[in-house]
């Protein structure tokens, strides 16, 4: 259930990073230039294995990393919000 529920987290925070991407916003100049490798898709990559290593933990029976996803989780969707909103 924990796997499930990491992976519909994963396809959320998927969606929510490629629209900040896709958003155009100022704030992406400001990031670290390995975040624009691969026009700005090393950035995937690296969510790719965040969600990948929750995912293995939790398989384990750590339940801990569930829990820890799910804070990254809704920490991305804030963030995700400020940003698309025009907050930030």
């Amino acid at each position: 259930m924990a796997i499930l529920l990491l992976f519909l987290l994963g396809i959320g925070n998927f969606a929510m990073h490629k629209a900040v991407l896709e958003s155009g916003h100022p704030l992406l100049g400001e990031v670290p230039w390995f975040f624009h490798l691969l026009g700005g898709r090393f950035s995937l990559i690296v969510e790719f294995f965040i969600l990948l290593g929750s995912m293995l933990m939790a398989a384990e029976g750590s339940a801990g990393w569930a829990w820890g996803y799910a804070a990254y989780s809704a920490v991305n969707g804030v963030s995700v919000w400020l940003i698309l909103s025009g907050r930030v």
